[in-house]
């Protein structure tokens, strides 16, 4: 069986121990509120985000900025030191 033939083609939401089709806007919804739910019971420094090192500057500061201003958290790596 070819890679493309296992290959996910849409998001997959998990309902009741089951997975079913989504839509991108349902899938993104949930990871959004599911974000919120953990920085609401845990705080903010609950949350933590490593990025790459090889992607460009650009993503990197669109990662940070999202750790430090949306979630309100430090705790980001992008192991640019290496």
């Amino acid at each position: 069986m070819s890679g493309t033939a296992t290959r996910l083609t849409q998001p997959l939401i998990r309902e009741n121990g089951q997975l079913r089709p989504a839509t991108w806007a349902e899938a993104l919804d949930k990871a959004a509120n599911g974000f919120c739910a953990a920085k609401e019971k845990f705080g903010p420094q609950s949350f933590g985000l490593f990025s790459c090192s090889k992607t460009t500057n650009e993503m990197n500061y669109l990662a940070q900025k999202f750790t430090r201003v949306v979630m309100g958290s430090n705790n980001i790596d992008s192991c640019n030191r290496t």
